[in-house]
C-alpha cells in the first residue's frame, strides 16, 4: 500500500504509564500536573461506533500478567471492552480471526516485553498490513504502542544497546521495525534507563531521523503523521541530527568513545507539540494553528512574494525605482 498521510492517530507511549493502584509512579508525588490514567484514556473511543480495543502481547513472554494489569488498570476507569491477542510466532499471525478482530476494533495497543520477538513475528504479516490499512484511511482508529511495542512502531528500530556513561561505537543495533512512522528511531523509558548515549549513537548511524526519547508514563499523540503532541507526567526527548557539522561516527574504532557537534536537542512535555516533517518544536496548541496557517501560506505562495512570521502575513517592501537618466545624444 503507497503510503500517504494518515488519517488515524499514532500514540507511543513511553512505558510504566499510569495503571491506577496497579502501578506506584516516583513522579506521582512530585509532579502538581500528574492525572491518573491519563495515557490509557487516550485509548478510548471519542465518537460512536466500534468500541473495542484489542492488545497485542506478542512482545511478551508472560502474556497472562500483561492481560491481568490491563484488565484491572481499564475496569477502574469503566471501560471493559478490552480484547487480547497472543501470537507467539509468524503463521499465527496469519489467522483471519486476528484479521476480523482488528477491523471491529477502534484501537489496538501492542503491549511492551521484547520489541526484537514483536518486529520478528508480526513483520510481513497480514495483521500488520490489515492494521496500517485501518490507520491510513480510517480517521476514527488508534495504533499505539508502550514500551517495546512503541519502539517497534517505528521502520528503523533499536533491537539491542548497552548504557554507557560514555557513547562507544557499535554498542547499539538496529533493525527493521513495523512500519507505522518513518524517519524516526524511538527509545523508551528514556530518562530513568539513562538511554540517551544509545538513541544518540542510533541517530548518528542514520542521521536523516529524528530520536525520539519517551520518558515514563509519558506519551507522543501523533496526528496526521506530523503534528505529535506530548501528554502524562514526563518529558520527551527530540534529537534533531540534521545541523551537525561534525562526528567521529564514520572512522570510530569499536568500543571507542563517540562524539558529534551541533546535535540539536529539544525537550517537551505536557501541552507542547512537535512537527516531525517540519522538525519544529511548536510551544502549545494557539500556535500549532499558527504554524498551519503559515504552512499552507507558503505552499500557495511563491516565496518571493511573500514573508511569514509567526505564521502571519507581513507585507513586502517593494524596491524603489531610481528613475533613468537621461544622455544627451
Amino acid at each position: 500500500m503507497q503510503k500517504q498521510i494518515p488519517k488515524g492517530k499514532l500514540i507511543l507511549i513511553g512505558g510504566a504509564e499510569d495503571k491506577g493502584k496497579s502501578t506506584v509512579l516516583d513522579i506521582e508525588s512530585k509532579n502538581k500536573q500528574f492525572e491518573e490514567f491519563e495515557i490509557l484514556k487516550g485509548l478510548l473511543p471519542v465518537k460512536k461506533g466500534k468500541r473495542i480495543l484489542e492488545i497485542i502481547t506478542t512482545a511478551s513472554q508472560q502474556p497472562k500478567e500483561v492481560m491481568k494489569t490491563y484488565l484491572r488498570a481499564f475496569k477502574e476507569i469503566g471501560f471493559n471492552h478490552v480484547g487480547f491477542i497472543s501470537m507467539e510466532n509468524n503463521p499465527e499471525a496469519r489467522n483471519p480471526l486476528w484479521i476480523e478482530r482488528i477491523n471491529n476494533a477502534h484501537a489496538v495497543l501492542f503491549a511492551g516485553g521484547d520489541q526484537f520477538r514483536l518486529s520478528t513475528i508480526l513483520g510481513n504479516t497480514d495483521i500488520i498490513d490489515v492494521i496500517m490499512e485501518r490507520y491510513y484511511r480510517d480517521p476514527n482508529f488508534t495504533v499505539a504502542g508502550t514500551s517495546a511495542g512503541a519502539m517497534a512502531a517505528a521502520s528503523l528500530m533499536i533491537y539491542d544497546g548497552q548504557r554507557n556513561e560514555a557513547m562507544l561505537k557499535d554498542t547499539v543495533k538496529v533493525s527493521s521495525g513495523l512500519g507505522f512512522i518513518d524517519h524516526c528511531i524511538i527509545d523508551t523509558h528514556f530518562v530513568k534507563r539513562g538511554r540517551f548515549g544509545r538513541l544518540v549513537e542510533a541517530l548518528l548511524m542514520n542521521p536523516s531521523c529524528i530520536g525520539i526519547g519517551l520518558g515514563e508514563d509519558t506519551a507522543l499523540i501523533i496526528r496526521n503523521g506530523n503534528e505529535a503532541e506530548c501528554k502524562g507526567s514526563g518529558m520527551v526527548v527530540i534529537l534533531d541530527g540534521r545541523d551537525i557539522s561534525e562526528t567521529n561516527i564514520a572512522y570510530a574504532e569499536p568500543g571507542t568513545p563517540l562524539w558529534a557537534e551541533n546535535l540539536r536537542v529539544h525537550l517537551i512535555t505536557k501541552g507542547n507539540y512537535f512537527l516531525l516533517h517540519e522538525r519544529k518544536f511548536v510551544v502549545s496548541k494557539k500556535y500549532l494553528k499558527k504554524e498551519k496557517i503559515g504552512s499552507k501560506i507558503i505552499a500557495k505562495v511563491k516565496p518571493d512574494k511573500l514573508i511569514i512570521e509567526n505564521g502571519k502575513k507581513l507585507p513586502v517592501k517593494k524596491p524603489k525605482k531610481t528613475p533613468k537618466k537621461s544622455v544627451k545624444k
